[in-house]
């Protein structure tokens, strides 16, 4: 992968939302350049997905809850871990998982309506894969920043201090 290719994937992770030709005049190609750049990257499963990041918190009624799961697992013989984890990541209810090195094996992020629906994903599908050991449930509280977007900065105090 050259150098150009690498420029515009660091730049549209940080802006999906940037124009071709805006782009083109960042990295001093043509339009067509990126345009073919963009569908190699695609092609090649590279660029996977644009997304935006949506504070949710301020839309009404849609803010779900939020679980962070550690689960350790049995891996299997020949596939390791990826045989269950597929298996995990197959769920809706799952939104991201991470094999890890530490306690746990598996980092499962799921979102649900409910407390009690994300209670009812861990005890009726979760814990009932049979290579599945343990599991410690983490509820996301507050959201302070998400793909390095940060949420909710506040303005600061512009009061000037005075001191004797």
């Amino acid at each position: 992968m050259n150098e150009r290719a690498i420029e515009i994937l660091r730049i549209i992770e940080e802006n999906g939302r940037i124009t071709i030709p805006t782009l083109a005049k960042m990295v001093d190609v043509t339009e067509e350049e990126v345009k073919d750049i963009l569908q190699q990257l695609e092609d090649d499963k590279i660029i996977l997905s644009y997304s935006a990041v949506i504070d949710w918190s301020k839309v009404d009624q849609q803010e779900g809850v939020t679980a962070v799961i550690d689960v350790k697992v049995t891996p299997q013989r020949g596939v390791g871990f990826d045989q269950v984890a597929e298996r995990i990541y197959r769920f809706p209810e799952v939104k991201a998982l991470y094999l890890m090195s530490g306690a746990y094996d598996l980092s499962v992020v799921i979102e649900g309506k409910t407390m009690s629906e994300i209670a009812r994903f861990v005890s009726e599908k979760l814990s009932t894969i049979d290579t599945v050991i343990s599991t410690t449930t983490h509820f996301q509280l507050k959201k302070y920043k998400h793909d390095g977007v940060v949420f909710e900065q506040g303005e600061q105090d512009r009061r000037i201090v005075v001191t004797p």
